[in-house]
């Protein structure tokens, strides 16, 4: 699916069944120059979440999709931490912020809201 391009981003990943435990502790204390990156990146109300099974569904906001990509991409701690987190994921040949399969958004509340 391609990318949307309403500055909301939904994605899913899929965490191997056995590494859901130890995909929740990494994401639980996430290290602090990766905030950071992902900050000065430019991604705003990023959050992930997970089912039981390992689906991961993760939403961000940001203006500018392509300058997040590239500065995430020009971020060393970003390279550690895909690799850190290569081995939790199903079937993925490429770093996981490369592989996000993107949800097409279908409603919003308040973009709804604010047309009545």
């Amino acid at each position: 699916m391609s990318q949307p391009t309403t500055g909301k981003y939904c994605f899913q990943l899929q965490v191997k069944p056995d590494h859901i435990q130890a995909y929740s502790l990494a994401h639980a204390a996430v290290w602090p120059d990766m905030l950071a990156a992902l900050h000065a990146a430019g991604y705003r109300n990023y959050s992930i979440f997970m089912r039981d099974d390992g689906l991961v569904i993760g939403y961000f906001e940001t203006d500018d999709l392509e300058a997040c990509q590239t500065g995430m991409a020009a971020a060393e701690v970003n390279a550690r931490w895909q690799g850190a987190m290569a081995e939790h994921f199903v079937g993925l040949d490429v770093p996981a912020d490369q592989a996000f399969g993107y949800l097409a958004p279908v409603f919003n509340l308040e973009d709804q809201l604010s047309r009545v």
